[in-house]
């Protein structure tokens, strides 16, 4: 069974093959599809402009995306409803993550936000670089200040 089946909470074991390679996010920003689950849904196929995400028939076939194929643009993660879909990015110097983000008011470029890990559980600060509306749903990038940070942060909370 799946350690998230048990916990709530999915651990980059259960991501497996989800996550792409360091190689390609030195290169640019890439997404990261966290959707296991087998429901009916398939937005973020509809969104990518480039055709890099895959659901495909049935439609509860969780999301499989090409990395390769992948501009980085974004047009997934505001759209998903599951809040699955993030950004991680290698190249430029400060490791980025993109994430949604629907809770107001939305944290401005410059100001200094808590790093949360997939639990809440609280794993640093960063900094807002971009903020951008997508559809309904605003996503956020900050700089992170270290490298590892790029596979756990996956939600940020604004500092009292």
């Amino acid at each position: 069974m799946a350690e998230y089946r048990r916990t709530g909470v999915l651990s980059i074991d259960d991501l497996s093959g989800r996550i792409p390679p360091r190689e390609r996010l030195q290169r640019g920003p890439c997404a990261v599809i966290e959707c296991v689950e087998e429901i009916p849904c398939n937005p973020c196929e509809e969104a990518c402009p480039v055709g890099a995400i895959h659901v495909g028939d049935p439609i509860t076939n969780p999301p499989v995306l090409e990395f390769e194929r992948c501009t980085g643009c974004g047009a997934c993660v505001g759209v998903c409803p599951g809040l699955a879909i993030f950004l991680l990015d290698l190249s430029g110097g400060r490791p980025r993550v993109t994430v949604p983000h629907e809770l107001l008011p939305v944290p401005e470029n410059g100001e200094e936000v808590e790093l949360l890990s997939r639990e809440g559980r609280v794993l640093g600060r960063g900094r807002v670089v971009r903020t951008r509306r997508a559809g309904t749903t605003w996503t956020v990038t900050v700089e992170l200040p270290t490298e590892e940070l790029v596979w756990e942060v996956r939600a940020i909370r604004r500092s009292p």
